[in-house]
C-alpha cells in the first residue's frame, strides 16, 4: 500500500514540477531553467545524504555496468522534454502522453528483461490495458 501512495505522490510531483519548470522558461532559456532544476536537485540530494545517509559518495562508481550512471544525463533530457511538451500541449495532454509512453516502455523493458529487470511473460490483459489508455488519450484530445 505504501508503494501505491509513493507512486501517486511521484506522479503528482512530476506534474507540478513540469508546470513550474515550464513557467521558469518563460523568463529564461530552457537549458538555463533545466540547469537550475538539476543544480537545485543536486543540492537537495546532498543535504538529504548528509542528514539521512552516510554511504560513501565513491560507492556510486562501483556500479556495473558503467552506463547505468547515465541517469542524470537522461534526467536532463527528461526535464527538457517535459517542459517542451507542457508548453506545446498543455499540462494535461502532455502528462497523459508521458504516462502512456512510460507505461509502454516500462512494459517492453519487462518483456525483454533488460537493464537488470526480471523478464516477464507477455500478458494480453496488460496489452489491452495499454490500448484502453491510448484510446482514453484520443478521447481526451477530442
Amino acid at each position: 500500500m505504501i508503494g501505491i501512495v509513493i507512486a501517486l505522490i511521484s506522479g503528482a510531483l512530476m506534474s507540478i514540477q513540469g508546470v513550474f519548470n515550464t513557467e521558469v522558461t518563460k523568463n529564461s532559456g530552457i537549458w538555463v531553467a533545466n540547469a537550475f532544476v538539476q543544480a537545485s536537485a543536486f543540492l537537495v540530494c546532498l543535504a538529504a545524504w548528509g542528514f539521512f545517509e552516510r554511504t560513501p559518495i565513491t560507492s556510486v562508481f562501483k556500479v556495473e555496468p558503467k552506463y547505468m550512471l547515465l541517469g542524470g544525463v537522461i534526467g536532463a533530457f527528461i526535464t527538457y522534454t517535459v517542459i517542451k511538451s507542457m508548453d506545446m500541449l498543455g499540462p494535461a495532454k502532455a502528462v497523459m502522453l508521458i504516462v502512456i509512453s512510460q507505461l509502454i516502455v516500462a512494459y517492453v523493458i519487462e518483456l525483454l528483461g533488460v537493464w537488470g529487470t526480471e523478464k516477464q511473460p507477455f500478458e494480453w490483459r496488460k496489452a489491452i490495458g495499454m490500448l484502453i489508455a491510448i484510446i482514453g488519450v484520443v478521447i481526451f484530445k477530442k
